[in-house]
């Protein structure tokens, strides 16, 4: 139907980004585990919530434009996550090439 929002998928791979590897390093590294273990949890619990609201937005317009609300802070979530997965990949890299520099010393 034109104008649905589906988010429920979205959210799923946004969870599945904050199990990452990279992330977990960074997570690790930076002090981040309270915050990102709470995003986590927030998002289990929109996720379940979702798949109703889904639903329901077909007859209710308020729940649709809720639902398109929330699909923007899942965009945010999302391009957050996309940067500290870049600043752990980069982060990883340094101290790969630092590691060769030492060797090679």
């Amino acid at each position: 139907m034109a104008g649905q929002v589906v988010l429920s998928a979205f959210v799923q791979v946004v969870l599945e980004k904050l199990a990452s590897a990279a992330l977990e390093e960074l997570r690790l590294l930076r002090g981040l585990d309270g915050e990102l273990e709470k995003l986590s949890s927030t998002l289990l619990a929109m996720h379940a919530v979702l798949e109703d609201a889904e639903e329901k937005q077909l007859k209710d317009k308020a729940v649709r434009d809720w639902l398109r609300k929330l699909k923007d802070v899942a965009y945010d979530a999302d391009d957050v996550l996309d940067r500290f997965s870049a600043e752990a990949l980069q982060s990883n890299l340094e101290g790969r090439s630092q590691g060769r520099w030492k060797k090679q010393i």
